[in-house]
């Protein structure tokens, strides 16, 4: 395989109408996991991506496995749980402008029982390469220890490792704990990509070159840090830039936009491209996933990416823009 990647995919019921979750009575059901969009999206562009993870022996669980083996992710090393914990599942709002309201119903669930003991280690060693976000080591101190021995048997094997920090605040119970643990992981992988909010939370520094200085000095070959519609900064030892983002008309959702962003990177890494070209695809993946309801469903194939690139004007940066117009303010640990 070229990638494999692992945590909690779940059942996501995702609003039909516009509305607070307790006065919505239509949902719309999908698969919904970091991990898994990441998956998918690697799949539609060529590559031969595998998944791993724990789900329950219960329907939703057995929806999990058939929606990503539609989308040609190999799931060959998924378990099913035997203990009567059951599948993950979310319940997400339908909004006009902003984030959407996510409420999870995940704790005990068969995922979350995931430990080192269950790493099957010749299958992951199939894979050159190793996609990790920061949620499963919020989800549970099973699925903790997973991911850090998951990291330590990869990085051994001499693996290429990306990260995504994907900070979900109200999986953790500790801000420093938060902090401690992805710097932990982070100090310890070859490409690492956070937005700048979440950067500025995890190191106390404001500007991205400042924040990539930090992940440069532990080690990380390259920094990309997210932000938002202007694009992407980009650090490494060989140079640094800006790559502007593309022009997007219509925010449908805004879930999903870090995962799209980190299928075009990485594709365009894996594939020999620069890192310059590697960003720009990821802007363009990123900005493809906003414009569609579901987490994956606007993860493109080859095809309609290279046409996206193509028509889609690129975004203008404002040059008298202040600091704080240009890279937002140090976000509040919230939600």
């Amino acid at each position: 395989m070229d990638v494999i990647t692992f945590g909690e995919s779940m059942a996501m019921f995702y609003a039909k109408e516009i509305g607070e979750l307790h006065q919505v009575n239509t949902f719309k059901k999908a698969l919904a996991g970091a991990e898994s969009n990441v998956a998918i999206g690697l799949a539609r562009l060529g590559f031969e991506v595998g998944w791993m993870s724990k789900v329950g022996a219960d329907s939703l669980g057995t929806f999990v496995l058939e929606e990503l083996q539609k989308e040609g992710v190999d799931t060959n090393a998924v378990l099913r749980s035997n203990d009567g914990s059951q599948t993950g599942i979310l319940l997400k709002s339908k909004v006009i402008n902003g984030d959407p309201d996510v409420t999870y119903y995940r704790k005990g669930s068969a995922a979350s029982t995931m430990n080192p003991s269950d790493f099957p280690s010749a299958y992951f060693n199939q894979a050159g390469h190793l996609h990790l976000t920061g949620i499963p080591p919020a989800v549970s101190s099973e699925m903790r220890a997973f991911s850090f021995h998951a990291l330590k048997e990869m990085k051994g094997a001499g693996k290429t490792i990306s990260f995504d920090p994907n900070l979900r605040f109200q999986l953790w119970e500790e801000e420093e704990d938060m902090i401690h643990t992805v710097n932990q992981m982070a100090s310890q992988v070859d490409w690492f990509f956070p937005g700048l909010a979440e950067g500025q939370r995890l190191t106390g520094c404001h500007e991205p070159e400042e924040i990539a200085d930090v992940y440069l000095q532990k080690g990380v070959k390259l920094v990309v840090i997210k932000l938002g519609a202007e694009g992407a900064f980009f650090k490494s030892a060989a140079g640094q830039g800006i790559v502007e983002g593309f022009h997007v008309q219509d925010v449908v959702d805004t879930v999903g936009a870090g995962d799209g962003f980190a299928v075009g990177v990485i594709s365009g890494l894996l594939d020999g491209l620069s890192y310059e070209k590697s960003v720009t695809r990821g802007n363009a993946i990123g900005a493809l996933a906003v414009m569609s309801p579901g987490d994956h469903d606007g993860l493109p194939t080859r095809e309609k990416l290279q046409a996206f690139m193509k028509e889609a004007k690129r975004y203008q940066r404002r040059n008298e823009m202040k600091e704080d117009e240009k890279y937002g303010k140090v976000s509040k640990f919230e939600r």
